[in-house]
């Protein structure tokens, strides 16, 4: 392909993104009725929405992450269905369960809540390990098993789970195999004065935003498709592999100090996942093709769960996000 014929491309691409993009501007004004001071989060929720992954938030209570998604559903139509995960929850509370109909004789399906486009999984590190991996299969293959019948889940199909960082009673930790499965580990902070201010006044006089529906799903769908096309260049898939593989290698990178703190480094699901993250934070920001800075400025939020830390590590309290910002210091953008 040409270069002259490429850069047609990318404008006549460039256009259509403005286009959808519009929507998606709409929404994210929509949100901010209602969610005050956590630009961060809301925009991660809308990659996590456009790239079709799913999303975990850790953040100490009061900080808005389940107003946030409630919210986001509301604004696309959605069907929005909230599971309090507890000790006590079992499988079939999250994917349902086969019921013995006496009228009929038969058995007939009780679909669980996971049947929504939007599932919120509060507190999800409260369950046990067998109630995490009822949402396993969910999650990656987007359909459910009850029984001998296997069920698709509506499309798009989002987990977005919240847990605590401060409060480890009663608590346990996800299994590696089930936090790969998220496409970002978000780490949502405090507001600031003002904003803290704006929200203590909004719920002091009860004055409640309505949310409306500003976008249809048909409308995420379509914006799914044109992720797809946003260029990505192979200097910037270099760049991508470049930063995984230092997580495995960091010797071969010249970050050999980093070696004894990684225990095992971040699966080629972090790879699928910044290209899908960096076309989608392209997309976002109103642009055809891919640059180094949407990478970096989401590669903390793909690699920080995917990274094991040693003993040594958390000896010295050397944290992923510390060896995520030595690694983009080291690896030349292009």
């Amino acid at each position: 392909m040409s270069e002259q014929y490429q850069a047609e491309d990318i404008r006549q691409l460039t256009e259509k993104v403005r286009e959808q993009n519009y929507f998606f501007s709409l929404l994210k004004q929509e949100i901010n009725k209602a969610i005050i001071g956590q630009e961060y989060m809301v925009d991660r929720l809308l990659i996590g929405l456009l790239g079709n992954g799913h999303i975990l938030l850790e953040g100490v209570p009061g900080l808005a992450k389940t107003l946030a998604i409630k919210t986001l559903a509301d604004a696309v139509q959605g069907d929005f269905s909230r599971i309090q995960f507890t000790p006590d929850l079992l499988p079939a509370d999250v994917v349902g369960t086969m019921m013995y109909n006496i009228k009929d004789n038969d058995f007939t399906i009780k679909r669980g809540p996971i049947f929504a486009n939007f599932v919120l999984a509060d507190e999800i590190n409260r369950a046990p390990s067998k109630v995490q991996s009822a949402l396993l299969e969910a999650m990656q293959e987007k359909q459910v098993t009850i029984g001998d019948e296997t069920m698709e889940l509506p499309k798009p199909f989002l987990v977005l789970a919240t847990q605590n960082p401060i409060d480890q009673e009663g608590t346990y930790l996800l299994p590696e195999a089930q936090s790969d499965r998220f496409m970002l580990k978000c780490t949502i902070t405090y507001p600031d004065f003002e904003d803290e201010r704006k929200i203590m006044k909004m719920i002091a006089t009860a004055h409640q935003p309505e949310i409306k529906p500003v976008i249809s799903l048909h409308h995420i769908l379509e914006a799914k498709k044109l992720i797809n096309q946003i260029y990505l260049d192979e200097k910037i898939e270099k760049y991508i592999l470049d930063m995984v593989f230092a997580t495995r290698f960091p010797e071969k990178y010249g970050l050999s100090e980093l070696k004894n703190y990684i225990s095992f480094g971040a699966s080629p699901r972090a790879s699928i996942n910044l290209a899908i993250a960096g076309r989608t934070m392209a997309f976002l920001k109103n642009r055809a093709f891919v640059i180094p800075e949407d990478v970096k400025e989401i590669a903390k939020d793909v690699l920080r769960h995917r990274i094991g830390l040693s003993f040594e590590a958390e000896a010295e309290e050397i944290t992923a996000d510390e060896i995520v910002e030595r690694i983009l210091s080291k690896i030349q953008a292009p």
